[in-house]
């Protein structure tokens, strides 16, 4: 097959009974389906049984997270174009088409991703993506359609095609080949900011980034981790720095992760003594801490990013800071902003 779609699963047999018949009936005309377990400890693969004869099953030994799990996954699949996608989707009739169809058409893209809609509010934007992926100066992500806990109704005002920094990881479809030039995912952050690295990667190298929102899927988001947990707040802090750290250009690393230093400390005040959680508080200066520590094992992949790369002025990594536009000036959507 051309196309493989690809489901990383953890334990999560609730959502393959709820959403994998949906996506064979949508997809396996135009894709093989496969579904990589990380070594679940629920019934998950004696669910999958039932489907042998339409869904491939790539085994792992045991839970490597998103990034890693889907690096050994990918190595054992042969196609043109992966679809990473996360279990909690509900696709719809003929998703894959225009995804494929513009690919096909421009081989200086490499990922794409639909449009993400809430499973809970149809008419509403999932958070994990929504339409397309942006960063700002200090590298705080953000997308058409949701701006930090702004997530917008759909009214069409995000429906044209556009270049973006980052496709989501809930649903990106990527050439394998750019895929394994860029190295794939970066195992070691295990889950978050993972497809974000990767995209950031990618740009460095040139290729495009785009959101394609003729096609569209649902999305639950936050089944694996709850939105609140300080594990959860550990991983995207600490990942994000590291983000910063292998693919920003040496003029601005210094500058970008000094403000970052405070913005953090600002966001751990904020955690405890607005939202109450001493246990998110603790996870920022832990993720800082682990940052610190392991900052300087990630000396090889910068210089190799920044040496290979043939263009730094990303226009989707945009100049301003969005924590000034959002609260100091007021503007809570991406339209607001641009």
């Amino acid at each position: 097959m051309k196309v493989a779609v690809v489901i990383l699963n953890w334990n999560g047999r609730e959502m393959l009974v709820k959403y994998l018949p949906r996506v064979l009936e949508c997809s396996q005309d135009e894709a093989e389906i496969v579904v990589a377990d990380n070594d679940s400890s629920d019934d998950s693969l004696l669910y999958l049984e039932d489907y042998s004869d339409a869904v491939r099953v790539i085994s792992l030994d045991r839970n490597y997270g998103f990034a890693e799990g889907y690096n050994l996954a990918l190595q054992q699949i042969d196609a043109e174009y992966y679809v990473l996608l996360n279990s909690d989707v509900e696709v719809t009739p003929h998703w894959l088409t225009p995804l494929i169809e513009f690919m096909d058409s421009h081989p200086d893209v490499a990922a794409c991703q639909p449009k993400l809609l809430s499973v809970d509010d149809k008419g509403r934007f999932e958070y994990a993506g929504a339409s397309g992926g942006f960063l700002d100066r200090y590298g705080y992500p953000f997308c058409r359609g949701r701006v930090f806990e702004t997530v917008e109704q759909d009214n069409g005002q995000y429906d044209s095609p556009a270049d973006v920094l980052w496709a989501t990881g809930a649903c990106m479809m990527i050439r394998s080949a750019d895929y394994n030039a860029a190295g794939g995912l970066d195992g070691r952050f295990f889950a978050h900011c993972e497809e974000i690295d990767l995209c950031w990667r990618l740009r460095l190298m040139g290729r495009r980034i785009c959101c394609l929102p003729e096609s569209k899927v649902y999305h639950v988001g936050g089944g694996t981790l709850p939105k609140n947990s300080p594990y959860k707040t550990y991983l995207n802090f600490r990942n994000n720095l590291t983000m910063l750290y292998k693919n920003l250009p040496e003029d601005e690393l210094r500058h970008v992760m000094r403000v970052r230093m405070w913005l953090d400390y600002l966001a751990a005040v904020k955690t405890l003594f607005l939202d109450r959680s001493f246990a998110g508080f603790k996870s920022i200066f832990r993720a800082r801490r682990e940052f610190k520590k392991w900052r300087h094992d990630f000396d090889d992949d910068r210089r190799r990013i920044q040496t290979s790369s043939v263009t730094i002025d990303i226009p989707e990594r945009r100049r301003y800071s969005i924590l000034w536009r959002y609260y100091v000036k007021g503007q809570k959507t991406f339209n607001s902003m641009e």
